[in-house]
């Protein structure tokens, strides 16, 4: 079968032949139907966040979903045909195992077939498309976490959202459904029409232009450095940050500023199985509908590397079984 793979960032992402997969014990195979892009991808084929991959050469593709064609001994509460979405499980902490997520320790979503732990499954609900579920598994799932898990939204809560990208997009509905004030923040003022159809009350071009805003808490969907300063400065007095974008590896933050004024920082990373299932019973209701671009299958390394330039609106997924061999 037909596999993107990744061994080192000289070579990038490279199509090979490789062997069809079969279900092993406490496994399933699927037919994938739907593989999203992410950014993660981005970093791992530039060789600058390889160093997480527990094996080499891998299939990647982390945003999975697909039908099941074989089931491994050992395998109960799914049947063939059954629509189901890989979970990447980074909470509880304690439960996170590189070695068990689909395209970073085995190999994943960017090929005509996949196996994956059957533990790792989530069936799809009706009503919600394969596309829409790869998305959920992480782009949706992550900004879910940081959002309500990490920031806490809830009515009475004002919460600043930083970078209106496909996750600070998402974020933002997210944290406006949960019924918290919602405002978003970014350098491209074409990107606030979108923001306030999604439910913020207000959009600046940075945090410094809302001295008059009280933030009870701001996500950093940026991460450059800059932004987390400037959201440790802003955020009020007993607030917190919460940070999930990493454009800068590294940042300079004042932490006279962290303790005269009280302040949480913590670092937000994936999601749990709870917040991918909630992520799928919000788009079974129909209260979120990311934007999605279908490509071909075969332009999965130029669609990472126009991820990487910044030069993609919504999120990118391919339906690997439409490759003809």
């Amino acid at each position: 079968m037909k596999a993107f793979q990744y061994e080192n960032s000289q070579e990038g992402l490279e199509l090979r032949d490789i062997p069809k997969p079969e279900a092993g014990n406490g496994q399933v195979q699927l037919q994938v139907k739907a593989a999203g892009m992410c950014h993660s991808d981005c970093h791992i084929v530039s060789g600058s966040s390889d160093a997480w991959l527990t094996k080499k050469p891998i299939t990647l593709g982390h945003e999975v979903a697909g039908i099941i064609t074989e089931i491994g001994p050992g395998v109960a509460g799914f049947s063939l045909g059954d629509r189901v979405a890989v979970s990447q499980v980074c909470h509880p902490v304690e439960e996170r195992d590189w070695s068990l997520g689909i395209g970073l320790g085995f190999d994943g979503g960017y090929a005509q077939y996949a196996v994956a732990p059957a533990r790792r499954l989530i069936h799809i609900p009706e009503g919600v498309t394969l596309a829409q579920a790869a998305v959920a598994t992480d782009a949706l799932a992550t900004s879910y976490h940081a959002v309500v898990a990490e920031a806490g939204a809830k009515p009475g809560m004002t919460i600043g959202v930083v970078g209106l990208g496909g996750l600070g997009m998402s974020g933002l509905a997210f944290g406006a459904l949960q019924g918290a004030v919602m405002y978003g923040f970014d350098i491209d003022k074409d990107k606030f029409e979108e923001a306030t159809r999604l439910g913020a009350s207000g959009c600046f071009e940075s945090l410094d232009l809302a001295s008059d805003v009280v933030l009870d808490a701001i996500v950093d969907f940026a991460g450059t450095g800059h932004t987390t300063q400037s959201a440790l400065r802003t955020v009020k007095e007993g607030g917190k940050v919460v940070l999930v974008g990493l454009a800068a590896k590294t940042a300079v933050v004042s932490t006279e500023l962290m303790v005269l004024r009280t302040v949480t920082l913590v670092g937000s990373l994936g999601a749990s199985v709870d917040d991918l299932a909630q992520v799928l019973k919000l788009l079974k209701e129909g209260l979120i509908d990311p934007m999605l671009v279908e490509v071909p299958f075969s332009e999965i390394p130029a669609s990472i590397d126009a991820l990487a330039k910044g030069g993609v609106k919504g999120r990118c997924w391919a339906d690997p079984s439409k490759v003809v061999e």
